[in-house]
């Protein structure tokens, strides 16, 4: 079972295999860092040790640029947990940690308190005051400081435009800003999973027959608005909803009903195919993105809104069917 502390000083393990990053995505780059650090581990009979932060370092430095992240911490243990790590260290970021220079964060941080035997980092990996160390730079503290560094290869994946890229965290982001989230997929591992508190709706898609439950997510990238094929999962918590297995499929629907007018808020529903609309209200929901159908659209009348809705349900079927 993967252990979790909040500062170096509550740990006091030894010769470990440590790897340092954001990990936000926890996507199939960061999963190939993971297979490599958790092997060496093994090799040498010590545990590993994931260190990440909390917030992002950008909130800290320039709030008015937050990125919005795509795994929450919840979602993130839960995904590091299933890479066989031992040990997850939550550092809290502050001007005081970001300010510290490459050399001294190695020092206070790594030398001090983990002691670690073997750092293991991506070959873009950056640390420091100002991002200023590279892995150059950690390569050469490790031998003045008495530690091993292994870099591991950025990883490329085909996505849908034909070539092979780089994932990384900001790729991933700008995939489902455009709604691609099958190519997400791809890049992530796993389809993309958006998690919230069910809150109570307008009842509009009720009175059309169709009863979806909303949620209100907080901090994670939400994709392009549209409908999409996918799933959901069902918790009484966050964690319960990050951890989900047992899977209903949905249509889901990203955006303003335009039918309505053009100041509806933006809403986030699930349209669930194999379950009765309970009421969800006040219990937590993970959507699972499988592929986009199709753009928001404007419709005359509630009868062709709800005759879309019916081949939208019908299309998420077919697609989900062969998903499987």
């Amino acid at each position: 079972m993967m252990r979790i502390v909040e500062t170096t000083s509550e740990f006091n393990k030894k010769d470990c295999v440590l790897t340092i990053g954001n990990f936000d995505g926890v996507h199939i780059g960061h999963q190939k860092i993971l297979t490599a650090a958790k092997r060496t581990a093994a090799q040498k009979a010590v545990d590993l040790v994931v260190m990440t932060f909390e917030p992002h370092p950008v909130a800290i430095l320039h709030p008015e640029k937050t990125p919005q992240v795509l795994t929450p911490l919840e979602l993130k243990k839960y995904l590091l947990a299933k890479y066989d790590v031992d040990y997850l260290i939550v550092l809290k970021d502050s001007r005081q940690l970001l300010n510290l220079s490459a050399a001294d964060f190695v020092e206070q941080f790594l030398v001090k308190e983990v002691q670690p035997a073997v750092v293991v980092e991506g070959e873009d990996f950056n640390f420091g005051y100002g991002r200023g160390g590279n892995i150059r730079t950690l390569y050469n503290l490790g031998i003045e400081k008495g530690f091993e560094v292994s870099v591991i290869q950025t990883k490329k994946a085909r996505l849908s435009i034909g070539h092979s890229v780089e994932i990384s965290s900001t790729i991933i982001r700008n995939i489902l800003t455009s709604g691609k989230v099958a190519d997400a997929a791809i890049a992530l591992g796993r389809r993309y999973r958006l998690i919230g508190p069910v809150v109570a709706g307008r009842g509009k898609a009720k009175q059309l027959g169709f009863p979806t439950a909303n949620i209100q997510p907080y901090r994670q990238i939400i994709p392009a608005e549209g409908v999409y094929a996918g799933f959901v999962g069902i918790g009484e918590s966050e964690k319960d909803a990050c951890a989900a297995e047992e899977l209903i499929p949905a249509a889901l629907s990203i955006g303003r009903t335009k039918t309505y007018g053009t100041d509806n808020p933006m809403k986030i529903e699930a349209h669930l195919l194999e379950q009765a609309g309970d009421d969800l209200v006040g219990r937590w929901l993970a959507m699972d993105f499988v592929k986009r159908i199709r753009e928001q659209l404007k419709f005359e009348t509630e009868t062709e809104l709800s005759a879309q809705i019916a081949k939208d349900c019908e299309k998420t079927k077919e697609i989900l069917t062969l998903s499987k």
